[in-house]
C-alpha cells in the first residue's frame, strides 16, 4: 500500500478519538491498561474533581511499560474489553525495566 492510499484510507475513516494517559499494567500478552485522568466540575458542588478511568489497549509490539505516558486511539473491538490501540509512547518511565 502506498502512502497516498494510506492517507486516503485514513481520511475516509474520519477522525478517531485520541486519549492520553499513564500505563498501569503491561502484564498481559499484547494488551496494556491505560489510566486516563481528567478534571471535571462536580454538578452539585461546582468543585473541580479528578476522574480516572481505565482503558484496555492493544500494544502489538509490546513497547509500553508500566509508568509510561502514552497516547491511545479508538479502534474496532478486539475482545470483550479491548477497544483501543496504542498510538505512541510519549514519555518513558524512569523505573521502566
Amino acid at each position: 500500500m502506498t502512502t497516498e492510499t494510506q492517507r486516503a484510507t485514513a481520511d475516509t475513516r474520519g477522525d478517531r478519538t485520541v486519549l492520553t494517559g499513564r500505563v498501569t499494567s503491561a502484564k498481559m500478552e499484547k494488551t496494556i491498561v491505560v489510566e486516563v485522568t481528567r478534571l471535571v466540575q462536580h454538578p452539585k458542588y461546582r468543585r473541580v474533581v479528578r476522574i480516572s478511568k481505565k482503558f484496555y489497549a492493544h500494544d502489538e509490539t509490546r513497547q509500553a511499560k508500566p509508568g509510561d505516558t502514552v497516547r491511545i486511539m479508538a479502534a474496532r473491538p478486539m475482545s470483550k474489553l479491548k477497544r483501543w490501540r496504542l498510538k505512541e509512547v510519549l514519555t518513558r518511565s524512569a523505573s521502566a525495566k
